[in-house]
């Protein structure tokens, strides 16, 4: 079992341990208009598949507006970010702070997406949420890039996600940043 930290102290997660080079599984979450988002699997763009507890804490917030920034330079990719937070509190979130380069998406009806990818909190002060984690998944569907965060409180390694972006669009053996792309 995964686990992760609050503010030190242990978290245990349940779901399944997705790995890089595993098939990403595809779940459904719920946009901020209330239509359906389908993520992970194979599609036209490598996936950046953001997940953090809720947007309404600072921490998320910033990791958030990072991504949104990050996103504007980015054609090659779709980045999505999944929390627990209802659709209508994501919708405005991204209203108040100009969010418009990125997906949101909420996993509140089944936490199919914490469960298929192994961060759904089993314990503790936010035990039913997500853990902070990124996932970028390639076009054919694989998993390239994990990073559950070792301590939920903490922003992720932005450079390191977007690093596997590079590898995934480089050519075979072309980008090596050490980011343990594949």
């Amino acid at each position: 079992m995964a686990s992760t930290k609050l503010k030190g102290n242990p978290v245990a997660l349940l779901g399944a341990d997705i790995n890089v080079g595993d098939k990403a599984p595809v779940v459904t979450l719920v946009a901020k208009d209330l239509s359906e988002i389908k993520v992970g699997g194979a599609s036209e763009k490598t996936q950046i598949i953001v997940i953090v507890p809720s947007l309404d804490t600072a921490v998320c917030a910033q990791e958030t507006r990072t991504f949104n920034t990050k996103a504007a330079a980015i054609s090659d990719a779709t980045v999505i970010v999944a929390s627990m937070d209802l659709p209508f509190a994501m919708g405005r979130f991204c209203t108040t702070e100009g969010i418009e380069n990125l997906q949101v998406g909420s996993d509140f009806r089944d936490k199919a997406l914490a469960s298929a990818y192994g961060v759904l909190i089993a314990d503790g002060p936010l035990k039913g949420l997500s853990a902070r984690a990124i996932f970028v998944v390639s076009k054919e569907g694989k998993v390239i890039y994990k990073e559950i965060c070792p301590e939920i409180t903490e922003e992720p390694n932005y450079e390191g996600a977007l690093c596997a972006l590079k590898e995934a669009a480089a050519p075979s053996g072309g980008h090596t940043c050490g980011c343990g792309a594949r």
